[in-house]
């Protein structure tokens, strides 16, 4: 059975399908057995493509993406082994929303992955900027890849 990863931000257009499809590239690319997807905690833009900001952001570094926003479900938590969040407000809402300790226990801040962190966790919303910030975003997102693939390898081991 895979491994299953969600990325949960606020709409689902930007900042987790842009981390969607950044690290199903690097699984893909170590040959694990993973399912990635993403959603947000807020439908605003169920239905919607990723922002053309994300998708040209994606492209530029040699990413895919095909996405249609959707909203998370409190029942999903049952079906995936983690949870990333992309800030700490999302944190609040997933572990509010969480049925359990259990399902608390496997949400996770992206940025928890990338020792540089220091203590920022939050990974900025660029909605409301400019190319600059989705690249930012892209930066920030690469950085914790390595964490979280060492995550999932120990996940993978453990069943």
């Amino acid at each position: 059975m895979s491994y299953r990863v969600t990325f949960v931000c606020t709409g689902n257009i930007c900042r987790s399908p842009m981390a969607e499809w950044i690290f199903r590239h690097h699984v893909d690319e170590a040959g694990l057995d993973v399912e990635v997807d993403s959603s947000g905690t807020d439908g605003w833009h169920e239905g919607d493509d990723a922002d053309h900001r994300t998708v040209r952001t994606l492209t530029r570094g040699g990413y895919r993406s095909a996405h249609r926003a959707r909203r998370f479900e409190r029942e999903w938590f049952e079906h995936y082994d983690l949870i990333v969040a992309l800030d700490r407000g999302h944190l609040r809402e997933l572990r509010a929303m969480a049925p359990d300790d259990e399902a608390r226990g496997r949400i996770r801040l992206l940025r928890e992955f990338d020792p540089a962190a220091d203590g920022d966790l939050d990974v900025p919303d660029p909605y409301y900027g400019d190319d600059t910030g989705f690249e930012h975003v892209r930066e920030l997102i690469e950085a914790a890849v390595p964490g979280l693939l060492d995550e999932v390898r120990a996940g993978l081991k453990g069943r």
